[in-house]
């Protein structure tokens, strides 16, 4: 009783800090929308409420979502990771791994969030099953390179040259979804599930590139659910893509304030429960079959499931009531304004500061600090995904405004990600790409996405071909931008090599 005890007591030192980090990523959108309301787009006091009371939401749910991911979904995934790996059979890996990537996609808020704004089209399971299914091949291809030392940068290569083929046979009107699809399959809970899988069976080899092989899986998940989502397009062949409205709801006082919040919670739970409890019951069986974990470690896991439903029923409840609506109304505000082009750099600016408000992006850039021992630091990795993500909304909301087809962003973009991947050490191609997928996580589908939509909208572009592709944009500028990094790192690395052999020449001719 005393172990438990002292679980909940540190815990609570944890959650406020965890909190703490939520607040500062969230306030600098909040702060941008709050801006916007009091100059060009005005709000009404009562949806203004709600939206300050979703942000609220937001915070508490990805402070305590964190805290769970940190104690329960980060260690399932080693767990299951070297449980896997020491059994030395290939097909049980390849079957566990299958379905870790279809259970955790499903429990995915971005890819809720991005289901439920096609409720119209087709049904949300449909797309969020087509798109696990997705994860769950490529997170068993992402496996059997770290198992059988396959090159990421060539996989890479032959992933994205197939994905831009089949585009050719797709539906118009569903490429832009497929990319989306990639960029918000891997958020806050499937990238630290996928990275300490990654952890867990590199860290069974003893070479010299076992740390580093870890990365990459996010990369090779991303691939999958583009491809799963044109392969479904193919099949149903849509004339059109209908979104779910964005309804602002009206409240005249504090009562309605708290009506309207209450009365999608049960929703929500219900939602995050079908999500959550294949996962619990997936660890559970495993525990049968695999090495048994201690009651203590048990416990400490099954608070960190708990935690990371609560966040992830306040997250949701704070997105879709307060932050969808606010920011397609928003879009839609702005993009019927005579200078409507004023949204380019407004976009650019929520853009560098959207990436601090993704919980995935921290995991990962923790994580790479740890691996690298400190070569790549934090801030310089957080600075070059803030500037390509800043690019990227700009160039999303400039085609929105001209009507440009999104493959004319994508095709050059993705190419020179793809030579660059030649140029750049091996970890810092795992890491560029690994980004690409964390950049475009929960505020991008719950904020930008709706943002890109209104903006579409009200400048009467087609919804289905020019509103979706925001995510899309996001995840590919930081191929580009995280490799440049990478290429100085080498340069600088060159330069001090040839600096010391020199220095050294030097020191041999003073003594002869």
């Amino acid at each position: 009783m005393k172990k438990h005890t002292h679980f909940l007591a540190q815990d609570k030192t944890i959650i406020s800090q965890k909190v703490k980090e939520a607040f500062s990523s969230v306030m600098p959108i909040t702060l941008i929308v709050l801006a916007l309301c009091f100059t060009i787009t005005p709000l009404d006091s009562g949806v203004f409420l709600t939206f300050i009371l979703g942000a609220l939401l937001v915070v508490v749910g990805i402070g305590l979502f964190t805290l769970g991911a940190d104690t329960a979904m980060t260690p399932i995934g080693e767990y299951v990771g070297t449980t896997v790996i020491k059994t030395k059979k290939m097909w049980f890996i390849v079957a566990v791994c299958f379905l870790v990537g279809v259970l955790i996609t499903i429990s995915e808020p971005d890819l809720q969030v991005l289901a439920n704004q096609l409720s119209k089209t087709m049904n949300a399971w449909t797309l969020i099953l087509a798109i696990g299914v997705g994860v769950g091949v490529f997170l068993v291809i992402a496996v059997l390179r770290i198992v059988l030392k396959i090159r990421l940068s060539i996989l890479l290569m032959i992933c994205y040259i197939a994905v831009f083929v089949l585009s050719f046979f797709v539906p118009d009107v569903f490429v832009p979804l497929a990319f989306d699809s990639g960029g918000v399959t891997t958020g806050p809970m499937s990238v630290p599930f996928i990275l300490a899988i990654g952890a867990g069976i590199a860290s069974m080899r003893s070479n010299s590139s076992s740390e580093t092989d870890g990365f990459g899986l996010t990369a090779l998940c991303s691939v999958g659910p583009i491809i799963s989502v044109m392969i479904l397009g193919i099949i149903f062949k849509p004339e059109n893509i209908n979104t779910s409205t964005n309804t602002i709801v009206s409240v005249d006082n504090s009562r309605d304030l708290i009506a309207t919040f209450g009365r999608a919670i049960p929703h929500y739970l219900k939602e995050v429960a079908i999500a959550l409890l294949p996962i619990v019951a997936f660890f559970f069986i495993f525990q049968l079959f695999g090495n048994k974990l201690t009651k203590q470690t048990i416990i400490k896991i099954l608070i960190g499931v708990l935690y990371t439903y609560v966040g992830l029923v306040l997250f949701l409840l704070g997105v879709n009531v307060g932050f969808l609506p606010v920011g397609s109304y928003l879009g839609m505000a702005i993009g019927n304004l005579p200078y409507n082009w004023i949204i380019v750099p407004i976009g650019m600016i929520v853009g560098y500061f959207v990436v601090a408000a993704e919980p995935a992006v921290h995991v990962l850039t923790k994580q790479v600090y740890e691996i690298t021992s400190g070569a790549i630091p934090k801030k310089a990795l957080r600075f070059s995904l803030m500037i390509g993500v800043a690019f990227s909304v700009g160039l999303a909301m400039l085609r929105i405004l001209l009507g440009i087809n999104i493959m004319y962003f994508l095709i050059p973009g993705y190419a020179i990600a793809l030579i660059l991947t030649l140029l750049v050490p091996e970890m810092f191609t795992a890491i560029a790409f690994d980004s690409g997928g964390v950049a475009s996580g929960a505020m991008t589908a719950s904020f930008l996405m709706p943002f890109a939509l209104g903006l579409c909208s009200a400048v009467g572009g087609n919804v289905a071909t020019e509103g979706f592709g925001v995510v899309a944009m996001v995840a590919m500028t930081p191929l580009i931008t995280i490799q440049i990094l990478g290429l100085v790192y080498k340069l600088k690395m060159l330069k001090i090599k040839k600096q010391t052999k020199t220095t050294s020449q030097v020191q041999e001719e003073i003594i002869e």
